[in-house]
């Protein structure tokens, strides 16, 4: 029997969280973490979850973490839950040979269809293609965004080179083509999952520098989270005409992908 995802599970290394674990995690916001929906007990790109945190563990602390270890720690918090949010976090533990592996685990993220304005705003993650805590700035310009009639903001770096969303990849077609921006950006997971297989399905696919100033130029764009693939219907002034048919293919090649048991 399966049961409905809590509102909120934390464990810490395979245990329930302590009011000790969740205080240094509130003073100590040096880590990284990632972020991936389940369902049917199954994650799209498992085996990217583990290499990220392993690379990314192995790049802040020096030592990586084992791909059976966070499986194990994921299926341990999942228990029979079989549609879920949920994220593994990484701290260093008091040892700096030793990591703590946080785990939580919510409710299913429920995908919104309708198309999303952003904001360009000139911010450039620190350590960007780290998927890293302390996410301030981010945050801030996503805030400001809102604040200003959009859904979100997309950061920028010098000359207006478009980067990413404040929490999303963001793809563009100009008719033959789909474009990622080329820069200091995290690859998301489901960018990494859609991108090598979009020639499969005919869409020719290249990552180049984008900037501001030519965004008029193209037909559509689109916007990639671990929620999935939702349109982009304009950037600050410039309003995309959209592509029903380019969107609907590469839903299809995102969903084309298998959810796999961690």
């Amino acid at each position: 029997m399966t049961t409905e995802a809590p509102e909120l599970l934390i464990e810490v290394d395979g245990r329930p969280a302590t009011e000790s674990d969740l205080r240094m995690r509130a003073l100590n916001n040096y880590g990284h973490f990632t972020a991936m929906q389940v369902r049917g007990g199954g994650v799209r790109g498992i085996d990217l979850h583990v290499a990220r945190l392993d690379a990314a563990s192995q790049e802040l602390f020096g030592v990586g973490v084992a791909g059976e270890r966070v499986r194990a720690l994921l299926r341990h918090a999942l228990g029979d839950v079989e549609d879920a949010s949920a994220r593994v976090y990484v701290h260093q533990a008091e040892l700096p040979s030793e990591l703590s592996l946080m785990v939580t685990v919510r409710p299913p993220a429920v995908q919104d269809e309708r198309a999303v304005s952003l904001m360009s705003v000139p911010y450039e993650r620190p350590a960007a293609h780290l998927k890293h805590l302390g996410g301030f700035g981010q945050i801030y310009h996503g805030h400001r965004a809102v604040r200003a009639g959009f859904d979100d903001a997309l950061l920028t770096g010098p000359g207006g080179v478009v980067l990413e969303g404040s929490i999303a990849n963001v793809g563009f077609w100009d008719g033959s083509s789909v474009i990622w921006p080329q820069g200091a950006i995290l690859t998301g997971i489901t960018m990494a999952l859609v991108e090598p297989r979009l020639a499969s399905a005919g869409l020719a696919s290249v990552r180049r520098e984008v900037t501001l100033p030519e965004l008029a130029g193209f037909r559509a764009a689109f916007h990639t989270n671990s929620h999935g693939v939702v349109p982009v219907s304009r950037i600050d002034d410039v309003e995309f005409p959209g592509d029903a048919e380019l969107l609907a293919r590469v839903r299809a090649v995102y969903e084309s992908v298998e959810w796999e048991r961690p």
